[in-house]
């Protein structure tokens, strides 16, 4: 569904949410997600915005790939201030948003937790480990940051 907000880069977003995060940090109710911290992708590289989607699965394989112990979680959030369409993906990767995928600068609250959403299979997240030790290994691979 086509929204009326206007990012804080000019252009419309593509809907309303609801929006996920996926991470596996424990994380409750109420808390608050930031910028600040380590891309997954490069983790030489702070992040000076905070990502999230408007779809489930996508949430939940950004919580598969996370390098860090513990189980996969898919928060559903609030954006607590302006957000824009993904850069990372959006137009430079694909055209439009397929992949529903945003960030801000500002805060996103967690509103609650899912349990169920598409796993990947094992071969399948493999794939994806894959692609991001190429992506860590290119100096030439940007984060829009």
């Amino acid at each position: 569904m086509k929204s009326n907000i206007i990012a804080f880069d000019g252009t419309e977003v593509l809907d309303n949410g609801p929006f996920y995060h996926g991470t596996k940090a424990d994380l409750q109710v109420g808390d608050l997600l930031t910028a600040g911290f380590r891309s997954n992708y490069k983790p030489e590289i702070i992040m000076n915005h905070i990502y999230f989607t408007a779809l489930v699965n996508g949430a939940g394989l950004a919580a598969a790939l996370v390098e860090s112990e513990g189980h996969e979680r898919v928060y559903i959030v609030e954006p607590t201030g302006s957000f824009e369409n993904d850069p990372n993906v959006t137009d430079k990767k694909f055209p439009g948003n397929p992949t529903r995928s945003y960030r801000s600068q500002a805060p996103l609250k967690i509103v609650g937790e899912l349990t169920d959403w598409e796993r990947q299979t094992q071969e399948e997240l493999q794939k994806w480990r894959e692609k991001l030790a190429k992506l860590k290994a290119d100096p030439r691979a940007e984060i829009i940051n």
